[in-house]
């Protein structure tokens, strides 16, 4: 949708990103299939859908925001708000509001698998923390030993990306809990100068990391999604 408004060509998915929609999309086949066997009297299986397709929907929308983020990007050539035109600064406004939708978003996505983990594989992590993050399911996973595999590999991902992770955690929070993550930065650099000019921070650096909370967030869905694929597969059943 943002690429059509932006003049751009429609996305086709590559890489990370397909390989967590097609992940998702088998695992939708799989709900339906046991939908129509067992009639899902309890609904179990057409909630889990439903998550499902939410998250679809939340990563696609992650995917626009980073491309958004990074479209006007480009168009921010001063290194300060107070050498911007009026039509720079208009740009400057457009990526600052994709960029945090964008970081926001990543862990909202995250807190959603966090959800769908918990569900398919009672893991009770509400009798830890009654309002829990995906980070607090993975933890969980220590109680399930038979799913070792996946908390192994989803260990791994977490820490390969945990240096961009942890700037984007502290925006978020920033973001929601405290302040503009934006203003925080402009006070530190004032304090910085004695011109008063408040100069941006690296925003090739800011976009990269994002691109990178994506990829982390599309490597965490894949291997959750095909976790349960492989199970679903082997079992006939969700457990």
């Amino acid at each position: 949708m943002l690429r059509t408004l932006l003049g751009e060509k429609p996305r086709i998915n590559e890489g990370l990103l397909k390989k967590a929609m097609d992940s998702m999309a088998h695992t939708l086949e799989l709900f339906q299939r046991q939908m129509h066997v067992d009639h899902d009297p309890t609904h179990d299986y057409r909630k889990l859908y439903v998550w499902t397709q939410g998250l679809i929907s939340s990563l696609d929308e992650l995917e626009q925001s980073c491309f958004a983020a990074a479209h006007f990007r480009k168009k921010v050539v001063a290194g300060s708000t107070d050498d911007m035109t009026q039509a720079e600064k208009a740009e400057y406004a457009r990526y600052v509001y994709f960029y945090k939708d964008g970081f926001i978003r990543c862990f909202a996505i995250l807190d959603k698998v966090g959800t769908v983990l918990n569900e398919i594989f009672e893991l009770n992590t509400s009798n830890t923390k009654a309002h829990f993050s995906y980070f607090t399911v993975l933890r969980q996973f220590d109680y399930a030993t038979q799913h070792h595999d996946l908390a192994l590999r989803l260990i791994q991902i977490k820490d390969s990306y945990c240096e961009p992770m942890s700037k984007l955690r502290k925006r978020r929070n920033m973001e929601i809990h405290y302040m503009n993550s934006e203003m925080h930065d402009d006070l530190w650099q004032l304090h910085q100068t004695l011109q008063g000019k408040v100069k941006l921070e690296d925003l090739d650096q800011h976009v990269h990391e994002m691109r990178q909370g994506v990829d982390m967030v599309c490597e965490t869905l894949s291997t959750s999604y095909g976790y349960i694929n492989q199970i679903w597969l082997k079992q006939g059943k969700k457990r």
